[in-house]
């Protein structure tokens, strides 16, 4: 996609985002990663702006060391989305798009999630391993704890913890940040998009189920790999 194509695939996203209810006022954000080619670099959100209402010609435009060139003030997650396609980089060569909303359903369930803490120790993850769409379209789901919106020290965790995984052969596409919201992230929008889709409707069907729905079996999921070459 031209660069042109790219700002108006972010505005359209964006509109299905917030028509749908994914976000709200002016939660969320977008990315895209500039090819090489082209100069790199990267498109995003600006900063407070509304996804429902995005004008193509006033998204954030910043070089590959985030300074920014054109566009409104650009998100203040930008170094985060940075951080993301950086780590992801040795096992997703290809992503291209990162969304952050404030999903309900998966924000709902980090409400209680455990306060930050000066150590590196793992929280669980965001969901089980319920159904077998979710295994093969989004896989782990890390769960950040909770840092105020922006702080820098996220990029920096999110970037330890996919490497954590990468050395267990695990391919990450997804984290959870505690009482924020999910970051999703793929080869294009459209597929971060429908990730993004999958990640709420299973937060929605583990709310909803009491008792809480039972895992997958060890044999289903190696079935899923196997088949459909999930990253599980």
């Amino acid at each position: 996609m031209t660069e042109s194509q790219l700002r108006d695939d972010i505005c359209r996203v964006g509109k299905s985002l917030f028509d749908r209810g994914y976000v709200h006022g002016t939660a969320g954000n977008i990315s895209v990663r500039l090819d090489e080619a082209d100069g790199g670099g990267y498109l995003i959100t600006p900063t407070d702006a509304c996804l429902g209402f995005l004008d193509p010609a006033r998204i954030a435009k910043l070089d590959a060391k985030l300074v920014q060139v054109s566009g409104d003030k650009a998100s203040k997650t930008i170094a985060l989305h940075a951080s993301i396609y950086k780590a992801s980089q040795p096992y997703a060569p290809q992503t291209r798009a990162v969304i952050h909303t404030h999903s309900r359903a998966c924000v709902a369930l980090t409400l209680n999630a455990p306060a930050k803490s000066s150590n590196a120790s793992p929280l669980p993850e965001l969901l089980p391993p319920i159904t077998p769409y979710f295994v093969m379209k989004v896989g782990h789901v890390p769960l950040v704890p909770y840092h105020r919106p922006g702080d820098a020290a996220v990029a920096v965790r999110v970037a330890a913890m996919l490497a954590h995984y990468a050395k267990r052969g695990i391919s990450v596409r997804a984290v959870m940040l505690a009482k924020l919201g999910p970051n999703v992230w793929h080869d294009s929008l459209a597929q971060a998009m429908a990730m993004l889709e999958e990640l709420e409707e299973t937060a929605k069907l583990y709310q909803m189920t009491t008792p809480k729905p039972s895992s997958l079996s060890d044999e289903d999921i190696v079935d899923l790999k196997k088949t459909f070459g999930a990253s599980w």
